[in-house]
């Protein structure tokens, strides 16, 4: 008679164990995870940084305005323009360092 009233002792302090723990994790808003299995719970529970992230750095003129990016395009040329003219540009098609080295 004492093993199956052990064994209910057990069965009653099994319940009482998980109720307990039901009512801590519902009091102080923890997951309960009884099997112990990993869960994204503590990456949701951060913040998340992308909007405010956002917010922090200025508005971007350069992308929307189209003449800030044409100046920028003729900027550009002008300048590759004056290294042509100096022998600095980018070689033609075929005469780069890698095809002289190949017919060396």
């Amino acid at each position: 008679m004492s093993a199956g009233a052990g064994g209910l002792r057990q069965l009653l302090a099994a319940a009482v164990t998980k109720g307990v723990a039901e009512a801590r994790a519902a009091i102080f808003g923890h997951v309960l995870n009884p099997s112990g299995k990993r869960a994204a719970t503590k990456l949701l529970r951060k913040k998340l940084v992308g909007e405010h992230l956002a917010q922090w750095y200025p508005y971007d003129i350069k992308r929307d305005d189209p003449l800030v990016m044409a100046r920028e395009e003729k900027e550009r040329l002008a300048k590759l323009e004056m290294r042509k003219r100096r022998g600095k540009g980018p070689p033609k098609k075929g005469q780069g360092r890698r095809a002289v080295k190949r017919s060396k």
